[in-house]
């Protein structure tokens, strides 16, 4: 599939897929919408100091876990993330975004390096506090139970793949999940909303990032 780099309104690039007529981020801005959707409605909630496991579905260019790596190093957090991508990008379109430049975190670099172009299935430790395990995987496919305390749901939109917002992948994600686990999505469907609902999470609109009205947490109760 033909894939072109694209400049988003905040002057991060990302990829568009002219296929589909699908974006991997926000043409409003892709940077901005990362900590908006990922970290202020989502990585927020755990206090510093804490230890995370994050499982991201739609890893794509790698844009959320680097915030995420950046993040966690200003708070300490210790991170155990986990990446599923059904169609990994390849390294060398990865490297052509101007995410670290963006991000003012040239300083990264080689950290940046080994996230973006770590083999698929062999876990990596970053800096000792952050350990990330990509895999090549469909959603469909997943079957971890209580492995994680937040997700990032970032899939294509339900227009292009609606396959990957039924109630049988929010099922999944809720088992994914610890008690009082958390996962955000850019999404606010209705559809997105009742399926969420309907396999037991408590769900809140909350204000979305730039070109959106609104976006989707939902929290999985305690029992």
């Amino acid at each position: 599939m033909e894939r072109k780099i694209i400049k988003t309104s905040d002057g991060s690039y990302s990829v568009y897929l002219p296929e589909w007529d699908e974006n991997y981020h926000s043409r409003h801005g892709a940077i901005q919408e990362a900590y908006h959707v990922f970290i202020k409605h989502g990585l927020d909630l755990f206090p510093d100091h804490s230890k995370v496991r994050i499982l991201e579905m739609g890893f794509g260019t790698g844009l959320n876990c680097m915030i995420t790596y950046l993040e966690a190093k200003k708070r300490n957090l210790t991170i155990d993330y986990l990446g599923l991508e059904g169609f990994p990008l390849e390294p060398e379109l990865i490297w052509e975004l101007n995410h670290l430049d963006q991000l003012g975190a040239e300083n990264f670099k080689d950290d940046y390096k080994k996230l973006i172009a770590s083999s698929w299935e062999i876990p990596i430790d970053l800096n000792g506090k952050f350990k990330l395990l990509k895999q090549e995987l469909m959603f469909a496919d997943f079957t971890g139970k209580s492995v994680s305390d937040l997700i990032y749901f970032d899939a294509f939109g339900a227009r292009v793949q609606p396959e990957l917002w039924t109630e049988e992948i929010f099922k999944k994600m809720y088992e994914a999940l610890d008690a009082n686990g958390v996962l955000v999505t850019y999404s606010a469907k209705g559809s997105v909303r009742r399926a969420m609902q309907a396999v037991g999470f408590t769900v809140e609109r909350l204000p979305g990032p730039p070109g959106k009205r609104e976006m989707l947490r939902g929290i999985k109760a305690q029992k």
